[in-house]
C-alpha cells in the first residue's frame, strides 16, 4: 500500500491548448478504503431495503456525498434518538462510543456499522490499554467524532492531547503506565512533534502496537508534500470538517507551496488565486469523490492550467469487506457487493481516459 518512491507521468492538455501553465496532480489522493466502504454501504442499503435508511452524522465529512445519498434518500440525524423505535440506523465511519450503541438499543434500533476498520483498531487498542489500567493519551482534535467514539471505550482512562501546546498540561497517575494513541486523520508531523513532547515528560511512553494514523492519510501527506515545492499554489478538494482535507492544506503549506487552500468545489476558486501562478498542485481528502477533482481540473484547463503532471508517490489496492449485518442480508436475496478492487491496469486505463478524452 505505501510505495518506495515518487513517479511522474506527463498527461495531455485537457482542452489541447499548447502553454506552460501547468498541474501537478498528487496520487494516491481522494477516497481511502474506509470511506469507500462507509459511502457503498449506505448505497447497497438504499437499494436492498425497502425501508428509510437513516444515518447517525455524516457517513463521511464531505458535502457533495452527504447531499448525493440525501437526494438517493438517506436520512441523516445528530443522535439516535431522532431515529423511529426499530428502524435501520448506519453508523459512520468516523465510529460510535458503547454509549451510542447502548442508546440505539434502547430503542430498539436495527445497526449497521460502518465504521472504518482502522478507526476499530484504534478502539480496540484503548479497551485493552484501559483493561490493563494505563493512562492514555489520546492525540486528536477535541469534538471530532472519532476522538468522542474512542474516548468514549475508556472515558476513566483517556486524556485528549489537541496538539503539542496542550501536553503541558498532561497529568498522569504512573508515569510508567502510560501510552499513546492518535486520531487516524491527524497530520503525521504534528502527531509525532506532540508524541516528541509528551515523551520528554513521560520517558517510559509506550506507543501503539501499530500506526494509528492510517495508510491513506500518510500517504497523501507524502504526495502533497512531493509536489508543494514546485507548485506555485496548491488546491486541496476536500470539505471544511474533513480533519485529512485540513491538514492536506496545512502540510502543502509547510512543504513549500506558494499558497495553499481547501475548497469544497470548484464554486470556491477565487481569481486572485491564480496571479503570477505558472504551476498548480492539486490534491484531495480522503472523503472526496474522484469527480469533484475532475471538475476541478476542467476548470484549470479552461483557465490555461491544461499540461497535467501526475505524480505518484504510492499505489494503494486495499479495499474492506461491506459491514457484516449487510453482507448478510444481502446475501440472503443473493445480492453482491459488486465492488471491483482497485488494480495497476484499471488505474492506467482511467489515466488514459483522463488524458486523451477529457473528463468524463
Amino acid at each position: 500500500m505505501r510505495g518506495t518512491g515518487p513517479h511522474r507521468s506527463r498527461g495531455s492538455s485537457y482542452d489541447g491548448a499548447v502553454n506552460t501553465r501547468r498541474v501537478l496532480l498528487a496520487e494516491p489522493r481522494g477516497y481511502c478504503a474506509g470511506v469507500d466502504r462507509a459511502v457503498v454501504a449506505v448505497e447497497r442499503a438504499l437499494e436492498h431495503y425497502d425501508e428509510t435508511i437513516y444515518v447517525r452524522h455524516e457517513i463521511v465529512h464531505n458535502k457533495y456525498v452527504v447531499d448525493r445519498l440525501t437526494e438517493k434518500g438517506a436520512v441523516f440525524v445528530q443522535e439516535v434518538d431522532e431515529i423511529p423505535e426499530g428502524a435501520l440506523v448506519i453508523f459512520s465511519a468516523h465510529g460510535i462510543s458503547p454509549k451510542v450503541r447502548e442508546m440505539a438499543a434502547e430503542r430498539n434500533l436495527r445497526t449497521i456499522d460502518a465504521t472504518c476498520p482502522l478507526v476499530t483498531k484504534v478502539h480496540k487498542e484503548a479497551v485493552r490499554f484501559a483493561k490493563d489500567d494505563y493512562d492514555i493519551l489520546l492525540v486528536g482534535h477535541e469534538g471530532h467524532e472519532e476522538v468522542e467514539g474512542t474516548a468514549g471505550e475508556a472515558p476513566d482512562h483517556v486524556q485528549i492531547v489537541n496538539g503539542p501546546d496542550q501536553v503541558g498540561s498532561v497529568t498522569v497517575r504512573d508515569p510508567e503506565k502510560v501510552v499513546w494513541l492518535s486520531q487516524t486523520t491527524l497530520s503525521v508531523d504534528e502527531t509525532m512533534e506532540t508524541v516528541d513532547r509528551l515523551r520528554e515528560r513521560f520517558p517510559l511512553l509506550q506507543a501503539p502496537p501499530s500506526d494509528d494514523i492510517c495508510y491513506a492519510t500518510q500517504n497523501r501527506q507524502v504526495a502533497v508534500k512531493k509536489i508543494a515545492p514546485d507548485a506555485d499554489l496548491v488546491l486541496v478538494v476536500g470539505s471544511p470538517n474533513s480533519s485529512n482535507s485540513v491538514r492536506l492544506m496545512e502540510v502543502a503549506k509547510d512543504a513549500g507551496a506558494g499558497a495553499s487552500y481547501r475548497i469544497d468545489d470548484v464554486s470556491e476558486l477565487r481569481d486572485e488565486w491564480f496571479d503570477g501562478v505558472e504551476s498548480v498542485g492539486v490534491t484531495s481528502g480522503a472523503s472526496v469523490p474522484e469527480i469533484l477533482v475532475d471538475q476541478l481540473l476542467l476548470e484549470l484547463a479552461h483557465r490555461g492550467y491544461g499540461d497535467v503532471e501526475r505524480v505518484r508517490t504510492a499505489t494503494e489496492d486495499l479495499m474492506f469487506s461491506l459491514p457484516r449485518e449487510l453482507r448478510q442480508d444481502m446475501k440472503t436475496k443473493g445480492a453482491t457487493d459488486r465492488r471491483v478492487r482497485p488494480t495497476a491496469k484499471a488505474r492506467a486505463e482511467r489515466e488514459a481516459v483522463d488524458c486523451n478524452d477529457g473528463v468524463a
